[in-house]
């Protein structure tokens, strides 16, 4: 049995543009820091931004993408602003307070709400709650990924330009994003979490 383990906080966010973004930015992983980005635009074209080969085939096998982009992705927070670039992206978006639930989650001891263990026992209690979203499911290739949350805080406000047009405002994750088994959740949030691919080689 392998297991990797990325921990740090996806960003998950919709525009009226109906471009729906989903940044990931990991500060522990099996190669270090890094960032990618997943895209979908309002015609449902699904897009990778992955900063190297490596992520990319990683991502590529475990989730659904239309056309891959391998290049510098970048994130930087300073306070509640959160800076994200990318080939053809240029997005911004501040940070509000906890959510009701990520106020709940926060309560949970750290190893608790990450175990793979209590992420099967809570799918299906997630997936009732929060519509889209799951805490376990397959990976591709015979693998299973687990996403344990243990914050929730709210997206106030967006700006920035995808492929040379502008995104509009902030606006919920509506249709669900298409990359994986699960989606973001309706709200725009950024999530702190620690994401587990199992599998067996």
């Amino acid at each position: 049995m392998t297991e990797q383990r990325f921990e740090g906080r996806i960003a998950g966010l919709g525009s009226t543009s109906n471009v729906r973004v989903v940044v990931g930015w990991w500060r522990r992983s099996p190669w270090g820091e890094f960032a990618d980005v997943m895209v979908e635009d309002g015609g449902g074209h699904r897009v990778l931004l992955a900063p190297d080969r490596r992520v990319a085939d990683l991502l590529r096998q475990t989730y659904a993408f239309d056309e891959v982009v391998t290049g510098p992705v970048q994130v930087v927070a300073v306070g509640r602003a959160v800076r994200v670039h990318g080939r053809d992206l240029d997005l911004g978006f501040t940070v509000g307070g906890s959510t009701l639930l990520g106020g709940l989650l926060a309560l949970l001891p750290r190893r608790l709400a990450t175990s793979p263990h209590w992420l099967t026992m809570i799918d299906p209690a997630a997936r009732m709650i929060m519509k889209g979203v799951r805490t376990k499911g397959t990976a591709g290739e015979g693998r299973t990924e687990f996403y344990g949350a243990y914050g929730l805080h709210r997206i106030d406000c967006v700006f920035g330009t995808w492929r040379g047009s502008d995104l509009g405002i902030l606006a919920p994750v509506e249709p669900p994003v298409r990359f994986g088994f699960g989606s973001t959740p309706p709200q725009p949030v950024v999530t702190s979490l620690v994401t587990t691919i199992r599998g067996t080689s």
